[in-house]
């Protein structure tokens, strides 16, 4: 996919070049970057827009966004397209082979395994393939952090096949619940891919 190969990885904050200062008035036309507290409102309305609709159900509310953008915004990325907030993703640390209630709420600093609490895209930006790409970045990504084996996550029947094509893996039903909906827990080994990682300019 060329669209995906032509795009650079995302750097971290401390690496990244100074924006000359003639230039400063100028949006890239396409950003990926790790999001902060200050994105937190912008993220969370496209995630009630996109959820809400399907599920009725959002899967982290205002503060549970700022929560974690607080504790390890270095686990999410963003989208932005001149600027603006178009898809993004939402990880924390986790601790055990299987997600319980806890980890809806908690990031565990020593854990090895990253759950992906929320993958979203703008209204505007969908059916463009935009929430595939983005994934591909975060796990690229995710396989230069030293310490992360794997990445998990839970998510409806119908959303199984659009991860399974990213590479994730089921591990049967979620012990998990919200009101009436059930999930289907899956996992990516990001750690079984040492070859791309140690080719992947990490």
């Amino acid at each position: 996919m060329s669209v995906v190969s032509a795009v650079p990885f995302m750097r971290p904050l401390h690496l990244r070049s100074p924006v000359p200062r003639g230039r400063r008035h100028t949006l890239p036309a396409s950003e990926f970057r790790s999001l902060s507290p200050e994105d937190a409102v912008s993220v969370f309305e496209i995630e009630r827009e996109a959820f809400i609709s399907v599920s009725g159900e959002c899967p982290l509310h205002l503060d549970e966004v700022r929560h974690f953008l607080t504790l390890c915004p270095e686990l999410s990325l963003g989208w932005f397209e001149e600027g603006r907030l178009v898809a993004f993703i939402i990880g924390s640390l986790w601790d055990q082979d299987k997600l319980t209630t806890e980890a809806l709420t908690v990031h565990k600093p020593h854990g090895t395994t990253v759950h992906i609490h929320v993958l979203a895209v703008h209204r505007t930006f969908r059916q463009q393939g935009k929430g595939s790409i983005l994934m591909w970045r975060y796990l690229q990504y995710l396989r230069c952090l030293p310490f992360v084996r794997r990445a998990v996550l839970m998510c409806e029947d119908f959303l199984v096949p659009f991860y399974q094509k990213s590479g994730f893996k089921g591990q049967g039903t979620s012990e998990i619940t919200v009101g009436p909906l059930t999930f289907i827990e899956m996992f990516y080994p990001v750690r079984g891919h040492a070859y791309m990682r140690r080719n992947s300019g990490c």
